[in-house]
């Protein structure tokens, strides 16, 4: 589990952030640390290991200046579960919402997910070979008994062939059509195979109210007891090996070793990151109608960040290692309106740039999955080469600063609008009036063309997302 992190400098961190995220160079370092450091508690002596507690981060920024993106790719980095909740969206336990343990359960289910895809490579090739072995079975049965030898022609002539054992020829039959299926070269044939289906039925409860890990377990229980049937389907080979391996490679590994790891992997390495968190901070001036709830659901989230045991399906995990980036505008409250208990469980404190017109460049530009990339990759799907002058770049970055500056302030977002209001006609016009092998090149005229009038004419409700 510590190898892979364990070539994860915070150096190595920030230069794979700056792969995608420009500027925020604040964050990007307090990030990368947290995240050696846990590396560094795991190989600690065993006797401090559990004194070790996070540092949990704080972000404080506008929307879109890449607070979720930051730890979204921190924790691919890291090849962490990773959750993303909106803090909001939760409500005291005894009202109607979210409870705040569902996030942990939504942590541990993402974790079991890596864990299972881990697993299932690792037994891909048998489970391959074992997929073949059904096709096989329904293109050439084999000949199960005693063989029996083939009998000589009637004239007693044998043309100098040997007999030949009815298994063995069978045999080799299945093995030059192995070859055939493994080189693809039946993959447009029709055969018929049994796909399992669990036919765990669904659970209506009369009476009192009962928490979701109760009905979860009731569900999992009746679905175990209920044995999962067959069903015959008629489907090509190609298709076969798609529906069959993920059936096999389940079948050959044990998710018992599956849950403990998953368990394991979202205890030490899980990130938690709790979006709009200035939206449950309380005035502090009264102490009455939807500030009592917003406190409540900052009391209700309090343990969890702290560390405590919560019961999910797949078992009991404990949150003290969890890493949580929480992260808010702060517009109207101030981080000093959290309760002073959640303060103290979040003492990094970063605070985000907004976004320049020179970022708004860069971004245009330089990360893997800039949008200019994401467009040219679409538009070479239809065989026409999209290319962006500099000029262009740097037109697109002026009037998307300029329309954040006017309006309300969305960041990066503004961009997609933006790109998507310059070349939506030429997306409608594909492959039909624009066909394959043109050439598409975006100038700063052509970004002027397409958009300069909505600044000038203050026409910017196109522009409100």
């Amino acid at each position: 589990m510590t190898e892979h992190l364990n070539r994860l400098t915070p150096r190595q961190i920030v230069f794979e952030l700056d792969q995608y995220i420009i500027g925020q160079n604040d964050a990007k370092r307090n990030v990368a640390i947290a995240l050696r450091n846990r590396w560094r508690r795991m190989n600690s002596p065993e006797d401090i290991q559990k004194e070790i507690i996070p540092n949990n981060i704080l972000m404080i920024g506008a929307t879109g200046v890449g607070k979720t993106e930051i730890a979204r790719r921190l924790a691919k980095i890291a090849d962490a579960p990773f959750v993303k909740v909106e803090a909001s969206k939760f409500t005291e336990v005894g009202y109607v919402g979210r409870d705040v343990e569902s996030m942990v359960r939504d942590l541990v289910e993402q974790a079991v997910g890596m864990v299972r895809t881990q697993k299932k490579e690792e037994v891909k090739i048998k489970a391959e070979q074992a997929v073949e072995d059904i096709i096989l079975d329904a293109l050439i049965p084999p000949i199960h008994g005693s063989s029996a030898v083939k009998p000589r022609p009637e004239n007693g002539e044998s043309n100098g062939a040997i007999p030949e054992d009815d298994n063995e020829l069978n045999q080799r039959t299945r093995e030059r059509f192995r070859e055939k299926i493994r080189n693809g070269d039946l993959d447009d044939r029709k055969i018929e195979i049994e796909v399992q289906q669990n036919q765990s039925p669904s659970v209506g409860m009369i009476g009192g109210a009962m928490d979701d890990i109760s009905m979860m377990n009731i569900q999992e229980m009746i679905g175990n007891m209920v044995p999962r049937r067959g069903k015959k389907r008629k489907v090509t080979v190609a298709e076969a090996k798609k529906l069959l391996l993920d059936e096999e490679a389940g079948k050959l590994i044990d998710m018992d070793e599956v849950k403990l790891e998953a368990i394991q992997k979202a205890e030490n390495l899980g990130i938690i990151f709790i979006d709009e968190i200035d939206k449950v901070a309380s005035s502090r001036s009264g102490g009455s109608g939807p500030d009592v709830s917003r406190e409540g659901v900052q009391r209700d989230l309090l343990p969890i960040v702290e560390g405590s045991a919560v019961n999910t399906k797949h078992g009991v995990i404990n949150t003290d290692h969890i890493l949580f980036i929480a992260a808010g505008a702060f517009h109207v409250a101030k981080p000093s309106d959290l309760i002073p208990e959640l303060q103290g469980r979040f003492p990094i404190r970063v605070e985000l740039n907004s976004l320049t017109e020179s970022d708004f460049y860069q971004i245009l530009k330089t990360p893997k999955n800039a949008l200019t990339k994401q467009y040219e990759a679409m538009m070479e799907a239809e065989g026409v080469e999209l290319q962006f002058e500099d000029g262009a770049l740097r037109e697109m970055a002026r009037i998307a600063f300029e329309v954040n500056s006017e309006v309300e302030n969305i960041g990066a977002r503004r961009l997609q609008t933006v790109m998507s209001l310059l070349l939506n006609d030429f997306m409608f016009d594909i492959p039909d009036v624009i066909g394959p092998d043109s050439n598409i090149v975006v100038t700063a005229d052509l970004v002027n063309e397409k958009l300069a009038h909505l600044i000038k004419n203050r026409d910017l409700s196109q522009f409100i997302l």
